[in-house]
């Protein structure tokens, strides 16, 4: 059974502990390369190494006076080191130290959220082999179409979230990238190497060409990739809840013991889980397009981006995480009920194999246009007196003229829709 969803690794990801200690980590690792250079003494480095740290607490009572959170950690941090404090925070802006920290959060952030579609691709893939052959009916507007397999549904899923993976990777990749090149970008008060050096030693790479932050195109595209995975598992969720609906029931998300489905009507079981998943990912794409807003600022930069990036990332992040765990209890947890898929498979007495009778048709001889009125008549009888469609087309004398009683039979047999499921099984490598 998956582990039912909890936070402490997103959570504590984005606790302010965390944050905190990735900006002393960018500090510290700026007066190591400053070091290097000669610029700090070897005796005030030493001192900042064993001295430097920083109180949560101590940081809020600082801002509430400085209104800078940037300010209020670099003074708490110079309060344990003494005169070397004077050598922290050197030649630096505060989005130097703000943006190289995002970035080592986010591409954290990304580690988490790929392990959790893996597990999800995973369980999908499993659940693909398991339904491979578990017939059922395709539908197109909603309406009956051809028959498919439930596998074959599940694996196009499993496709998808192979693809988002590859995003997720990507914009990982794409958000690694720190600055430390000052106020505005062009390194007036440190050098372009100490960037290097800094960037290497926290896993990033520098940003080649930077204002006062890094460009937010970076940030737009990692928060686009989440509404994307969202609008999957969102896809994936509403899928479930048309094949629970009562006229369908072919498939169910889990019921545990105990759990009401309404505080009137005892029967009621509800798809109330794939339903939160499609409300969530609402919520992403709305942050996508917060942080699409986000990436024109004036000149080198100003600040209205920072408010809003504060709510959307941890959010987004955590959103996603939460909405993984979701899925992967409702998919390792689903109901699934192959012999509703074969009654309903029958509801339409025949009529989905109508277009292989229309090709049948057009082999021997008919034209296309005149072949589809042969077949969409006997259709439109077959719905409106509720009779059997092979058996209408039987008695129709313009298509026994041309189709044997053997042929006409042999074009209702529902191997021939699955005959390529597994040629598809292997092109998505299951």
């Amino acid at each position: 059974m998956i582990e039912r969803y909890s936070l402490p690794k997103m959570q504590k990801l984005w606790s302010d502990e965390n944050r905190f200690q990735k900006m002393l980590d960018v500090e510290l690792a700026v007066c190591r390369a400053w070091a290097k250079k000669g610029k700090i003494p070897k005796k005030h480095l030493e001192n900042i190494e064993k001295k430097a740290k920083f109180d949560v607490g101590r940081i809020k009572i600082i801002e509430e006076k400085t209104k800078h959170d940037v300010v209020a950690f670099v003074n708490n941090v110079s309060e344990n080191v003494g005169l070397s404090g004077k050598y922290i925070h050197m030649g630096l802006t505060s989005s130097d130290v703000l943006d190289t920290t995002l970035a080592m959060l986010l591409s954290e952030a990304a580690d988490i959220l790929i392990e959790d579609l893996q597990n999800l691709a995973v369980l999908l893939k499993k659940k693909a082999k398991l339904y491979r052959n578990a017939v059922m009916i395709g539908r197109t507007h909603g309406v009956h179409a051809e028959p498919i397999t439930f596998g074959l549904k599940l694996a196009n899923f499993y496709a998808e979230a192979t693809r988002d993976l590859e995003r997720l990777n990507y914009a990982k990749e794409n958000i690694r990238f720190g600055k430390i090149s000052g106020a505005v970008g062009n390194f007036s008060h440190i050098e372009p190497d100490i960037e290097d050096i800094v960037c290497a030693k926290l896993g990033l790479k520098a940003e080649p060409v930077s204002t006062q932050i890094v460009p937010r195109d970076r940030h737009a595209l990692y928060m686009s990739t989440l509404a994307l995975v969202g609008s999957f598992l969102e896809r994936l969720a509403l899928e479930i809840r048309h094949l629970q609906r009562t006229e369908v029931l072919e498939v169910e998300e889990p019921f545990s013991e105990g759990q009401k489905g309404s505080s009137a009507m005892p029967h009621k079981r509800n798809p109330v889980v794939c339903e939160r998943i499609c409300g969530l990912a609402r919520l992403l794409r709305a942050y996508s397009q917060a942080a699409l807003e986000d990436i024109s600022l004036w000149h080198e930069r100003d600040i209205s981006h920072s408010s809003v990036e504060r709510v959307i990332l941890p959010d987004a992040t955590t959103i996603l995480d939460y909405m993984l765990h979701l899925m992967l209890e409702v998919m390792d947890g689903l109901a699934v009920y192959p012999e509703n898929m074969r009654l309903n498979l029958k509801k339409t007495a025949g009529l989905i194999f109508s277009q292989r009778v229309l090709l049948a048709l057009i082999d021997k001889g008919l034209t296309r246009q005149k072949a589809y009125d042969l077949v969409q008549r006997n259709a439109l009888a077959a719905w409106k007196q509720k009779k059997d469609f092979q058996e209408l087309l039987a008695k129709d004398k313009e298509i026994t003229k041309l189709l044997e009683e053997k042929e006409l039979r042999a074009l209702f047999d529902l191997s021939y829709y699955l005959r390529n499921v597994d040629k598809i099984f292997q092109r998505v490598g299951i």
